[in-house]
């Protein structure tokens, strides 16, 4: 028993010792997981991809009319997943505030979305209606899409797939993610649902 005490403790602390790092290093990996979640910026364009730009696209407003994203030719384009029912909803009123700051060269583009939470339940008019009269928004607004699964619209599954987009897979991971378009028509940055206007790496990417 004397003999294998010091053993026993010296296992002890290798032990300890092991799980000290294995946690210091989940905590990284946690860490670095979630800080790419909140932006993503344009990594090496795959040399394989068929890349296109965004001004291929037509959509819907929320009139119901088309909307021919060719139009925004030379302004960065920042695409937002939004919806009426959120706790980011509040962010209506600063993405309108930005955009009447900056139209001139940036346009916002608003998606109602219902695939978090069921958090944008309404109609084309009843969205209409909440926008304006609760937050006065004048940005282009469209008509509800899927932003991912099987229903994903052809806009955001040009977002998310590398092989048209050049570069990125980030999925919109709730309401109120924002995609940058720079005024190429080119994918260049994701950000999750609480960046705002005035957050710093939002604003360098912008050029601001």
């Amino acid at each position: 028993m004397v003999e294998t005490f010091p053993l026993m403790k010296n296992n002890t602390l290798r032990l300890t010792g092991v799980l000290v790092s294995m946690a210091a290093l989940a905590f990284t990996t946690s860490a670095a997981c979630f800080n790419k979640t909140i932006s993503r910026p344009m990594e090496t364009t795959l040399t394989d991809s068929t890349r296109t730009t965004v001004y291929q696209f037509t959509v819907n407003g929320l009139d119901g009319k088309p909307v021919s994203l060719d139009q925004y030719r030379g302004k960065f384009i920042v695409i937002l997943n939004v919806a009426s029912e959120c706790g980011f909803t509040p962010q209506y009123a600063d993405w309108e505030k930005f955009y009447e700051a900056n139209k001139d060269h940036v346009v916002v583009l608003g998606f109602p979305c219902n695939d978090f939470g069921g958090q944008e339940p309404g109609t084309a008019t009843e969205i209409t209606s909440f926008c304006q009269k609760n937050y006065g928004v004048t940005f282009p607004m469209f008509e509800k899409v899927a932003v991912k699964g099987d229903s994903q619209a052809p806009l955001y599954k040009w977002l998310t797939d590398p092989a048209q987009n050049g570069w990125n897979t980030q999925e919109p991971t709730w309401n109120f993610c924002k995609y940058l378009i720079n005024e190429k028509g080119e994918l260049v940055n994701f950000f999750a649902s609480k960046v705002k206007p005035d957050n710093a790496e939002f604003l360098k990417a912008l050029g601001m």
